[in-house]
């Protein structure tokens, strides 16, 4: 049948082809346009004759873009295309019909009545419309013979599926207890999504064995099959050495164009691309002859994809948020001048040809092993990857790296911890390992820091800035004039101090938010902007955005940043911004990170509502002198430190570390420190080989009751270090504390391991996943495993490079 119509199509195409060679004739007898009309219509139809006749043949489906419907092949839809097909043409057959008859009149009426056609010639294309009909007249019988066809083809269909069943019936393996289970899911859902055909599924028990044992991984291999089975994975390439790069030319071309957001990024690049490449060699020497593997790296933007609403993009040149573009932009420049291979997706068709995505819905697992070590997304792109990738996003989720401003703790990440306890939100509940989730700032030691960078000044531009500075003026944060709804009273108590600038956006009109004794300069763009953070001396912040880039790049500009103290801390139970996100973290201060971390003199937190201890502090600011300063990790040096440290030493697709709960090693590798109030690993001791940090920086805390480790690590000059709490999770560890333990009992729980007052009970973690630094309780005092770190880089111990 299908190679019927084929034939039909080409004999079309032949006699097309005999006559376009007498060109004279044929602007004779059918003009131009008549002719486009007559050979679109018969283009079209032979497409969708090909097409139907496509849907013989299961190993096709979905192959073909003129496929009119994948899900069902050769039932009552196949015979309604065809019913279909007779009527479109029939119609089509009467509007060119008519198209003749008006030609023909026109022609005469340009010849004035004097033509006349000889006796032995047809009308104008009479012999081509003659042809159109009579297969137009024919597509009826086609229809009535292919219904025949295709009602023998299912009941033959039929009777082979039985007689097949008997060769391939599921087979009963413990070592594959779900097979039959999901052949039966198969039986009754193939046609539900077009990619089981194109794994050759045809609706045959044997194609749903070979599937579900060569594709996928719920059946063994068919014993008939060993040797037609599925190609073996391509060999690894062999392993490159990654090599420092300092022009960052070809890394804008990779970044794309055509969204402000990325003119944006690529600005941002461009302009520190000197700074990436003085970065690059001091790093370079501090590594020495280090041997770092280059990786093959996805990076896929998923917030700036149109499926996911691209928020950002049309707020760039409007004031909107930055902060995110900062940090890829930066992102982006680290892992390239690191020496790695990058490619970068900013669509979710990208997305899709780069993984290898079968054609379908995402419901079968990608068409080749994925081509890259680690894939760097946020949680728009998670889930993108996630309905695309069926069962492979399982098999490859521990390459992904989740870009993730605002942090997710364990408690939100595990799903039916999540569910059962209250903690799933909207971007939760993934089950990665918590560390896969990389945050804007080091708020969050449960996941990996991942930051961004401010402009480094040389020390000429740190003498000229001091040089420059108005002693009087002040900038606010804030480009959204709604950000400024309501600060009247502060306000006014400034201006008496200070010359008030503004940056907030406008189009015409000057936005009744801002007060008129403040000088707006509407927004600037960001060479401009550090140039009026190089003039001023204090950066004021109303309360949000909540922790960007901007104050830092104030206090690097030599400004004193001055934030307001929130009483009571706003978290995502009284705080609408909050709301749904997957932390539980309490936020102090509009910037966390620049109060505990930098401080005084360079940041001042005070409380707004309190007039007379806001115009104290703009009255000391004034008195007060500072030098330009940044930290090291926020440095271009040390966020390649940083990052290069993570592709070297993170691998979360090794198996588990020690065995829960409760590893017992002949010998206890903790000793009780000389002032007997924490644990540390024993000189003595064997390290983990595949521990990173190194387990020799551990030091073990038991917290007061209600305090969370994240606090007590601090308090005592640490960091807490969650990879190590698999080596705290035994009655052991508590022993070595002098913790009396009357019974010991193992539970899923975000705070364990943790000693429980009163009862004298020891609990230990049940669930690797459930390791928190976060959360606390005023009747646990937890176990609490801690680091050092190294100056400027809390997310690297000392020994970590």
């Amino acid at each position: 049948m299908h190679s019927f119509l084929k034939h039909l199509c080409i004999r079309y195409l032949v006699e097309r082809r005999s006559t376009m060679a007498l060109p004279a004739l044929l602007t004779r007898l059918l003009p131009l346009h008549r002719l486009f009309v007559l050979g679109i219509g018969f283009f079209t139809l032979c497409f969708l004759m090909t097409s139907l006749g496509g849907q013989f043949s299961a190993r096709r489906l979905g192959d073909s873009p003129f496929t009119i419907r994948t899900e069902v092949m050769g039932g009552p839809e196949s015979r309604g295309v065809l019913r279909k097909m007779s009527d479109l043409l029939e119609l089509m057959v009467k509007r060119m019909d008519a198209l003749a008859r008006l030609e023909n009149v026109s022609e005469l009426h340009r010849a004035g009545g004097d033509l006349h056609f000889p006796a032995d010639r047809m009308p104008p294309g009479a012999g081509l419309m003659e042809r159109i009909q009579a297969i137009a007249q024919n597509v009826s019988d086609i229809a009535v013979k292919v219904d025949q066809i295709l009602r023998h083809s299912l009941l033959l269909h039929s009777k082979v599926s039985e007689g097949r069943r008997d060769q391939c019936e599921a087979p009963s393996d413990p070592k594959f207890p779900d097979c039959s289970g999901k052949v039966e899911w198969m039986r009754a859902r193939w046609t539900s999504d077009p990619c089981y055909a194109f794994f050759g599924v045809d609706g045959t028990e044997c194609s749903f064995l070979i599937y579900l044992s060569e594709v996928e991984w719920f059946c063994p291999p068919l014993p008939w099959r060993n040797q037609t089975a599925a190609q073996r994975a391509p060999k690894p390439l062999p392993k490159v050495q990654a090599v420092f790069r300092s022009n960052l030319s070809h890394l804008l071309d990779l970044m794309g164009s055509g969204k402000e957001s990325l003119i944006f990024m690529k600005k941002r690049t461009k302009r520190l691309t000197a700074q990436w490449a003085l970065a690059a060699q001091r790093l370079a020497q501090k590594l020495g002859a280090t041997r770092r593997d280059q990786k093959q790296i996805l990076v896929h933007i998923g917030f700036l994809t149109d499926e996911s609403g691209d928020v950002f993009s049309p707020r760039v040149l409007k004031g909107g948020p930055l902060g995110e573009m900062v940090q890829w932009a930066d992102i982006l420049a680290a892992l390239y001048v690191l020496g790695h291979g990058l490619r970068v997706t900013v669509s979710l068709k990208e997305l899709q040809s780069n993984l290898g995505v079968p054609p379908g819905r995402g419901s079968c697992p990608l068409t080749m092993p994925l081509p890259f070590d680690l894939i760097y997304t946020d949680y728009h792109g998670l889930q993108q990857m996630k309905q695309h990738m069926g069962l492979s996003f399982k098999k490859y989720r521990c390459r992904i790296r989740v870009i993730d401003t605002f942090g997710t703790e364990p408690a939100y990440n595990h799903e039916e911890y999540a569910t059962l306890h209250g903690y799933r939100t909207n971007w939760g509940y993934w089950n990665l390992n918590p560390k896969q989730f990389m945050t804007m700032f080091p708020h969050t030691p449960d996941n990996s820091f991942m930051g961004f960078v401010s402009e480094e000044l040389n020390e000429t531009e740190k003498q000229l800035i001091k040089g420059g500075k108005a002693s009087n003026m002040a900038v606010v944060y804030g480009k959204e004039a709604s950000i400024w709804k309501g600060k009247e009273k502060f306000l006014g108590i400034l201006n008496k101090y200070m010359e008030i600038h503004g940056t907030v956006y406008y189009e015409s009109q000057r936005p009744p938010e801002v007060p008129a004794f403040v000088k707006n300069h509407g927004l600037l763009p960001q060479p401009e902007f550090q140039q009026l953070l190089r003039k001023a001396k204090l950066f004021i912040g109303f309360g949000f955005p909540y922790e960007g880039p901007a104050p830092l790049e104030a206090i690097a500009n030599g400004c004193i940043f001055l934030q307001s103290r929130f009483s009571p801390p706003h978290s995502s139970l009284n705080h609408e911004f909050f709301r749904g996100k997957p932390t539980s973290r309490e936020v102090f201060s509009q910037h966390p990170y620049a109060e505990n971390f930098i401080g005084k003199p360079h940041v001042w937190t005070v409380d707004y509502n309190n007039s007379e201890e806001f115009e104290a502090a703009i009255k000391a600011i004034m008195r007060t002198q500072v030098d330009p300063y940044l930290p090291y990790e926020y440095t271009c040096e040390g966020m390649l430190e940083r990052i290069h440290a993570y592709i070297q030493h993170q691998d979360f697709c090794i198996a588990p570390g020690p065995e829960l709960p409760g590893a017992h090693t002949p010998q206890s590798p903790f000793v009780l420190a000389p002032n007997a109030t924490h644990l540390e690993w024993a000189r003595n001791a064997s390290l983990a080989p595949a521990a990173w940090p190194p387990a020799h920086s551990l030091r073990a805390w038991l917290a007061a009751p209600g305090r969370a480790c994240t606090d007590t690590c601090l308090d005592h000059g640490l960091i807490c270090e969650p990879s190590f709490f698999p080596f705290l999770n035994s009655q052991d560890a508590f022993l070595k504390l002098q913790v009396p333990c009357d019974s010991t009992e193992s539970e899923m729980n975000h705070l364990y391991p943790a000693f429980a007052q009163p009862g004298q009970e020891c609990y230990l973690q049940k669930e690797p996943l459930l390791f928190s630094c976060a959360g606390s309780n005023s009747k646990y005092r937890r176990l609490c495993p801690c680091r050092d770190f190294r100056k400027g880089q809390v997310a690297l111990c000392q020994g970590c490079l």
